[in-house]
């Protein structure tokens, strides 16, 4: 959970910003949920060793606790996403029309959409015309970038495909696999409070077994 959160800024932070219902609360969750694992772990580790039945019972309650969170979390990023991806049209509008030297960072972030995911405008090139004023295809479009020669004017040196479709397929795929392997990380919890409790009863009847 806390390499997904630190994946998520690293890998998705710059597309997500793209939206108008952009949110780091995402993130926060995230990392915030990986911390709380290595802390329960650590704790797991304490009963583990002085096998005290209720130092176990603590531990199978702060899995739960964990595993509510999962489950929670993971329904949420399923919503977040839909919520995301509806938010992308009219932030890519807006970062579209705002693209130049008085937004700098909104557009440095715009043209690396471009780039990496090999787009160019919203529906396609052709967006970059339709602005008013209208303005040239920026060298992020371009097929070949760097210092070789594109013309932006060429279509056939530049990308086709618009940006939004890209990026909207790009982090549905991407939240969908986090959101999953958040589910799928839920069994941990669940199975190791199971066997805390089991473990406890054990102890206990044990030390009853001693005692009688």
């Amino acid at each position: 959970m806390l390499a997904s959160g630190i994946w998520v800024q690293i890998a998705l932070h710059r597309y997500m910003e793209l939206s108008t219902y952009y949110t780091n609360t995402f993130q926060i969750i995230l990392v915030g949920t990986g911390l709380l694992i290595l802390f329960v772990g650590t704790i797991a580790c304490c009963c583990t060793v002085k096998a005290q039945s209720s130092l176990l019972y603590l531990y199978a309650g702060f899995l739960a606790v964990i595993l509510i969170v999962e489950l929670t979390l993971a329904v949420s990023l399923y919503t977040y996403k839909d919520h995301l991806t509806s938010g992308l049209r009219k932030g890519l509008n807006q970062s579209l029309h705002n693209y130049g030297p008085s937004a700098v960072m909104q557009s440095a972030d715009f043209d690396a959409m471009q780039e990496n995911l090999g787009c160019c405008g919203n529906s396609d090139y052709r967006d970059w015309y339709t602005l008013n004023p209208p303005r040239p295809v920026p060298r992020s479009c371009c097929r070949t970038p760097g210092p070789v020669r594109c013309d932006t004017q060429d279509e056939t040196q530049i990308y086709n495909q618009g940006c939004l479709l890209k990026v909207t397929l790009y982090l549905d795929k991407h939240i969908f696999r986090i959101s999953f392997s958040t589910l799928a990380f839920a069994l941990f919890p669940l199975v190791g409070s199971i066997l805390s409790i089991a473990l406890a009863k054990t102890i206990n009847k044990a030390k009853y077994e001693q005692m009688a």
